[in-house]
């Protein structure tokens, strides 16, 4: 018998740590246009449309549904998918699932964002009484209101207001029930997964007090604001949201002046900063971030491996003053003079005898310099 799954949207190497992108009521996963294709470098990224919008057979779920079906849905996605174990990102309700997945299957879950959601919606009435509308009426009557629902005044996107518009009215009715009974409040504090809120300073729907709401409650959770943000925020302010996920997933980034301090020495990084003009100063913070925050600190290499690297690389282009930089931070790393005339040594062979000798030249200034400091 053949599971009749959610439409997905699944991009981004295989191998790659998987990440899981849940949508808001009325849209589809198009929701993650601008911010999906900037995260699969490092994931693969997963996103889904509720039953009845986007691609997502209607009849997925019914009068009555629970949030606890849409997370349901979700695992079967991720079952079939192949994927034991991920990272969650959702927006409203979709962030409702992925904190329904943190508090009843936190083993499934690496991580989770909950972007401009809640624990509870502002009581059932609301919602069922929404739902009773639009299985009466359709859709057309909501429509009419979604920019002022979703976005800032003057900001809109078509393609998820016509999603809107073309949703199926009693899978939409289904997921207003799921709101309608969505109140997680008493199972926050028990949540163990590392969590982000991210809420939208100017969203009517979910506002920050709600986000501040789970923040307090869940331990260790991170909040964070974003000014002139609504309740779509991946839509209206995708940069933001896609620098909070990349800090969630991967962790923050280290101090890059901090990392090239301890290699290069405070003198030496401090004559670089005296020396520093308007002109250079853009590619100075170009070095301390990329350089020294992202590259330098990646685990994966030693500093010592690094250094070899470093030295390897730096007399194949024959830049021997950086080199002899490198030297000296060769030795802060670790490296014996011995493993730096080895590593000269070699270059012989694959750079050149001419620039080996040059690169001997350099390291032997240094090192009877730092013999005689």
């Amino acid at each position: 018998m053949t599971v009749q799954l959610l439409n997905h949207l699944d991009e981004g190497p295989a191998s790659a740590p998987p990440l899981l992108l849940g949508p808001s009521l009325g849209t589809s996963f198009a929701l993650w246009d601008a911010v999906a294709p900037e995260l699969t470098g490092g994931h693969r990224v997963v996103r889904w449309d509720l039953p009845g919008h986007g691609g997502s057979a209607a009849d997925l779920i019914g009068p009555g549904a629970t949030v606890g079906d849409l997370a349901g849905l979700v695992l079967a996605l991720a079952d079939a998918l192949g994927v034991e174990r991920f990272a969650y990102a959702g927006v409203s309700l979709g962030g409702a699932v992925g904190l329904h997945l943190a508090a009843h299957h936190p083993e499934r879950l690496s991580s989770l964002a909950v972007i401009c959601s809640s624990a509870h919606f502002g009581g059932a009435d609301p919602w069922r009484e929404r739902a009773e509308r639009v299985r009466r009426e359709g859709l057309e009557w909501l429509v009419e209101s979604a920019d002022a629902r979703w976005f800032t005044p003057g900001f809109t996107v078509p393609r998820l207001v016509r999603d809107h518009r073309e949703a199926d009215p009693g899978a939409y009715a289904a997921c207003c029930d799921a709101l309608a009974a969505f109140d997680l409040r008493d199972r926050l504090a028990g949540i163990t997964v590392p969590t982000l809120l991210v809420a939208g300073r100017e969203d009517p729907a979910t506002p920050p007090a709600h986000l501040r709401e789970i923040a307090d409650a869940v331990p260790g959770a991170t909040l964070l604001e974003l000014p002139g943000a609504s309740h779509l925020a991946p839509a209206e302010v995708p940069e933001a949201v896609v620098a909070a996920l990349r800090t969630q997933l991967d962790g923050p980034a280290a101090s890059g002046m901090a990392v090239r301090r301890e290699v290069l020495g405070d003198a030496h990084v401090d004559r670089a900063q005296a020396r520093q003009t308007p002109f250079t100063a853009r590619f100075q913070d170009f070095i301390s971030r990329y350089a020294w925050g992202e590259i330098w600190t990646d685990p994966t290499l030693s500093r010592r491996e690094r250094s070899m690297i470093t030295l390897t690389a730096l007399v194949a282009h024959g830049h021997y003053d950086e080199l002899a930089m490198h030297v000296r931070a060769a030795r802060r790393n670790g490296l014996t003079p011995e493993e730096i005339g080895a590593v000269l040594l070699q270059t012989a062979v694959y750079c050149g005898v001419p620039a080996a000798n040059s690169a001997f030249a350099t390291a032997q200034r240094v090192l009877a310099e730092e013999q005689t400091a």
